[in-house]
């Protein structure tokens, strides 16, 4: 099982730049307990790798579970394997993280917040932290590329981390009176569902962030909130 957080960022957890890391634990940990011989965690950072995966709290999170199988890795630059997007538009080649695309089961694991390119970044654009390359050259077509990705990168679930959303100065944030404690998280099999569903939280519509429309084009999932079942716990 890989298990793919957002570690980008050298921030604290109440800072709401990365993952949360207690919904990482409990989800590495559900996977263990349905059998997982082994539950990967990583990330492609955006600020230096140690301090992200120290000051998001994740490392340690991970390291508490105290179970051999449960690793949380530096990306290895040797992974990044060229895969053909046959179905893409604006991307019909790039790298890709190995691990991500051999395990058994990947769960795409992102916060919620702003963002300054994309408007917000959700389960989507969560795939950046799996692909090599230069990404920021993808950033002029960034929806409809990231919805290319999509059709190769397929989790089998994605858990959108709610619990704290960043409204403003995203994706790096740091201020805390940008934070607003929501305590919620979206899971859907359906990753454009999730994606749309997540939207709301913002007080924004689904067809105002352009990777939710084009995956939807591409039918990798559903958009229309009155279409998508709604189940709360």
């Amino acid at each position: 099982v890989v298990v793919k957080p957002n570690i980008g960022w050298d921030r604290r957890p109440e800072q709401a730049a990365n993952t949360q890391p207690l919904v990482v634990k409990a989800v590495v940990a559900q996977a263990l307990l349905a059998g997982a011989k082994k539950v990967q965690v990583f990330d492609r950072t955006c600020n230096e790798q140690r301090r992200c995966y120290a000051n998001s709290g994740i490392e340690q999170a991970i390291r508490e579970l105290n179970d051999d199988r449960a690793m949380i890795e530096h990306i290895d630059q040797r992974k990044f394997v060229p895969v053909e997007i046959a179905k893409g538009k604006a991307l019909t080649r790039w790298e890709i993280y190995k691990d991500a695309l051999d395990c058994d089961c990947y769960i795409n694991l992102p916060v919620a917040k702003h963002h300054g390119l994309s408007r917000l970044t959700l389960g989507l654009k969560n795939s950046m932290g799996i692909i090599g390359g230069n990404r920021g050259s993808l950033h002029h077509d960034l929806g409809q590329s990231l919805a290319d990705l999509a059709t190769v990168i397929r989790p089998k679930l994605t858990l959108i981390d709610a619990t704290r959303i960043l409204l403003d100065n995203g994706p790096q944030g740091g201020n805390l009176d940008d934070v607003r404690r929501m305590d919620t998280l979206i899971a859907a099999v359906d990753p454009v569902a999730a994606d749309a569903y997540a939207t709301t939280l913002f007080d924004l519509q689904p067809d105002a962030i352009a990777s939710t429309v084009a995956a939807h084009r591409l039918g990798l999932g559903e958009m229309a909130l009155e279409r998508i079942k709604v189940v709360s716990a």
